[in-house]
């Protein structure tokens, strides 16, 4: 089973270390999200997603002149630790150490274990200027053993002169040749406005997609939709259909937030999915898209509420809605049909339709519009008879 704690991080970890001479060394402002698999019972296993806190410790952290630790101490025995080396003109990052303390049944509830474990990845940072900080801005996701680990929003100083942090700094490779989308606070579904430009590529084909605990369980969480994006690209409008083929499908089922992450060659969407226990909605989209030139545009959408139905029922909208997710990148959905909670021997419950699909309620538009002729239609005929009984008594 998986179970979803955190899925999105309101504030950064910013942090400052100094050394010995009460002088700042090390400075950090970064992002990190946590994917850790534990075993829960004999050939058991639940998955937890949490995130680094706003408030750490820094025991632990040590400053030379080329070689520094930056330890995020949190929790109940839970640390992050970044080990920097330093030559003569740069530094680099040698490794992160993410160590957890599966007995803190606050984060891992039901472990069949007591121990600390670490794992140890090496995120290739490296060539960072002296008297420069590291910047980016991209995700930088680093997979060992059951830990998953996802940083970004980064900025790290280490070997920090003169005692403050340097307005210099060294973006990383990824963020050379991408475009970063800030996230916006509102989103739009309507049907597709006439000011977007009549897409060019076929209708995308309707992909279905599924989490499941594990092999031996039906599914929790269930989808199904084509997917178009659209982007703007300088005063262009791109457009990219998601194919199901080519797709590969992740995620995690949580009590009260679900995530369905979809990814290929040249798409990554990720849906989270929260409830309240008696309603669920779409509560934030991450999006990015690698293009032909090698350009990377990424968008994030973390404050959304549509795709609302009732828990233990799906959601439907059959016609085409248009998700504005920022102002330069559009999500286009097809036939969509989704349920991230209380799925019930791998079938879709009783769906709740979008207003686009619900053609009930044309019928009192179209009783109200005919009453509205006959209206005018009696009006005019009583003008006409007036005007005649007026004209025949003026001939008289």
């Amino acid at each position: 089973m998986k179970r979803c704690l955190f899925t999105k991080l309101s504030h950064a970890t910013e942090v400052s270390v100094n050394n010995t001479e009460n002088k700042l060394c090390l400075y950090a402002n970064l992002m990190v999200n946590f994917s850790v698999t534990y075993e829960v019972g004999v050939n058991k296993s639940e998955t937890v997603l949490f995130v680094l806190p706003e408030n750490v410790t820094t025991e632990g952290s040590t400053c030379n002149n080329t070689t520094s630790t930056l330890k995020l101490g949190f929790g109940d025995g839970h640390s992050w630790a970044v080990e920097f080396t330093k030559d003569n003109k740069t530094y680099q990052v040698d490794s992160i150490v993410f160590t957890y303390n599966l007995n803190d049944s606050s984060v891992f509830p039901n472990s069949t274990s007591n121990e600390t474990k670490s794992v140890t990845a090496e995120p290739r940072i490296t060539n960072v200027g002296v008297d420069t900080y590291y910047s980016c801005k991209s995700e930088n996701v680093q997979r060992v053993e059951s830990v998953t680990q996802t940083l970004y929003d980064v900025t790290l100083q280490a070997f920090v002169t003169n005692g403050s942090k340097s307005d210099t700094d060294t973006v990383c490779a990824a963020d050379l040749t991408s475009t970063t989308v800030a996230p916006t606070t509102t989103v739009t579904t309507t049907a597709a406005p006439t000011s977007t430009p009549t897409p060019t590529l076929p209708t995308p084909t309707t992909g279905n997609y599924s989490i499941a605990p594990d092999f031996n369980s039906t599914a929790c969480l269930m989808a199904t939709f084509g997917l178009r994006i659209g982007y703007k690209q300088g005063d262009k409008v791109e457009t990219i259909n998601l194919v199901p083929s080519a797709t590969e499908v992740g995620g995690a089922c949580g009590v009260n937030s679900s995530n369905l992450i979809l990814t290929s060659d040249t798409i990554t969407v990720m849906f989270t999915f929260s409830n309240d226990s008696k309603k669920f909605h779409l509560q934030a989209l991450n999006v990015t898209v690698k293009q032909a030139t090698g350009a990377v545009v990424v968008a994030a959408n973390t404050n959304m509420s549509i795709w609302a139905a009732a828990v233990g029922s799906s959601y439907m909208c059959n016609k085409e809605q248009t998700l504005t997710v920022t102002d330069t990148l559009t999500l286009y959905t097809f036939k969509l049909r989704v349920q991230p909670f209380g799925v019930e021997k791998g079938e879709f419950a009783t769906a709740h339709e979008c207003s686009l699909d619900d053609t009930s309620i044309l019928i009192p538009v179209i009783v109200g519009a005919a009453l509205a002729c006959l209206i005018l239609i009696v009006v005019i005929a009583y003008v006409i008879g007036r005007r005649k009984t007026y004209v025949g008594y003026q001939t008289l």
